[in-house]
């Protein structure tokens, strides 16, 4: 996957049937592989609830959901390396985020495993002509 990352490659590979491999970056990697910059702080306008549908069409839906904590990564949820030495941080609470979030514009989307047809209905949810 990586390598195939590497030369631009989206082209979806799979470990077993019916299962994706997905890619997982270190921060840095973000930057030496792809020449992303990392950011330091930025500003939410909107949520965008995406569901994989493989059998179906990319299109943006009706589906209404709110921010949960299932939608927050945290000490519990990471799963790269054990906490051996005990160095993550303590939980905190999500919920005052979440009520923030909660009041944003969102929006939810059925992708498939086309990248070209899930990132067309991606730019139109962001409001992106290109």
């Amino acid at each position: 996957m990586t390598d195939a990352l590497l030369v631009g490659d989206r082209t979806p590979l799979w470990k077993k049937p019916g299962v994706e491999m997905k890619p997982q970056f270190f921060p840095d990697q973000l930057e030496t592989w792809h020449g992303l910059t990392l950011a330091t702080e930025g500003h939410a306008v909107g949520i965008l609830f995406p569901e994989i549908a493989p059998g179906a069409a990319p299109a943006l839906t009706t589906a209404v959901r709110g921010v949960t904590d299932a939608d927050f990564f945290g000490a519990a949820t990471e799963d790269r390396d054990p906490d051996v030495f005990g160095l993550l941080p303590v939980e905190i609470s999500t919920k005052a985020l979440a009520g923030h979030l909660g009041r944003l514009p969102h929006q939810g989307l059925a992708l498939n495993h086309d990248p070209v047809a899930s990132n067309a209905v991606l730019l139109d949810a962001a409001g992106i002509v290109l």
